[in-house]
């Protein structure tokens, strides 16, 4: 196999204090790095999910907007392995966050559900 494992996801924002704030302060994620790079008037930051994976926050001036909800060429969205599905769900909607219904995938049997980040990029949790 040539590939073993994702390394990390890059995510454009158009607000990176709100965008931080989300990924860290309601999601949970630790910052690895942050930097401002003037050269690109941009912000990156380094963020770890679990033991093995990163999720990368850019800014940059005037980023175009997502073209629609989720069914655009590219990524359609991205998602999260949780262990208590409807304990992420109760803490994203104490934090004004709304969450879809919880679904069981017909295939695995495994709970899942939809929610998006400050720009309306589709998230995922997926429990295990």
């Amino acid at each position: 196999m040539l590939l073993s494992s994702i390394h990390h996801v890059a995510i454009i924002c158009s607000n990176y204090e709100k965008s931080k704030q989300f990924y860290v302060d309601i999601l949970g994620l630790e910052v690895i790095h942050e930097e401002y790079r003037k050269e690109r008037d941009s912000y990156k930051l380094d963020l770890r999910i679990g033991d093995h994976s990163q999720l990368e926050l850019f800014s940059f001036p005037n980023p175009p907007k997502r073209p629609s909800y989720p069914e655009a060429c590219g990524l359609r969205h991205l998602a999260f392995r949780v262990d208590d599905i409807q304990q992420v769900c109760q803490k994203l909607t104490e934090h004004g966050i709304e969450v879809e219904s919880i679904r069981v995938d017909p295939i695995t049997n495994k709970r899942y559900t939809f929610f998006q980040d400050p720009d309306g990029l589709p998230l995922e949790l997926y429990e295990e």
